[in-house]
């Protein structure tokens, strides 16, 4: 196994970190209540209008989770920009999970409650945002906007000063695509 290559014991953590991901952007997409499954799915647990793209929301974890490992291990200046319309949920859950989004919105706090409120207020009027809002903890840019995650991958890439003079990230773009951008000195 190659020396910087992920222990068995933190590919399972990050699997597992991952999963949650999934669960919470399922939660987002089709709960409004019942969050921890604690009794018998009911049809008056589920959203009468569903909104969120469940396709984008687990590569767009995984791409975060992924990045996230990297950016700690190796100290990196970093960014990710996520395009997909629609895909909150695949960046919403492990900025929830990982306790940035209760920082900033108390109301959605790391207990069953605050999972209940987080789920009921995705897509909804006045709530959360389908899209990266700029609500949305560490936003830069409307999600669900093709071009304007481009234009702010190739900014990033370019920036003076960003990674160390490189620039460099991860983009995730449309609902399928996904790219690397780096700018070479």
């Amino acid at each position: 196994m190659p020396q910087d290559a992920p222990s068995s014991e933190e590919l399972n953590n990050i699997n597992a970190y991952w999963r949650a991901c999934n669960y919470l952007a399922a939660g987002m997409i089709y709960l409004r209540d019942n969050p921890l499954l604690r009794e018998p799915l009911q049809a008056e647990h589920i959203k009468s209008r569903l909104l969120g793209h469940w396709g984008s929301s687990p590569g767009l974890s995984f791409v975060y989770v992924h990045l996230n490992r990297l950016i700690n291990k190796y100290d990196q200046d970093a960014i990710f920009l996520a395009g997909p319309g629609h895909g909150a949920p695949g960046v919403l859950a492990p900025v929830y999970l990982e306790g940035t989004y209760s920082e900033i919105y108390p109301n959605k706090s790391e207990d069953e409650e605050g999972m209940r409120q987080f789920f009921k207020e995705f897509s909804f009027p006045g709530g959360i945002g389908s899209h990266c809002t700029p609500e949305t903890p560490g936003s830069i840019h409307e999600g669900g906007e093709l071009g304007y995650s481009i234009s702010h991958a190739f900014g990033a890439a370019y920036a003076p000063g960003f990674a160390g003079g490189r620039g460099g990230g991860r983009w995730r773009g449309g609902d399928g695509g996904a790219g690397d951008f780096l700018a070479l000195q």
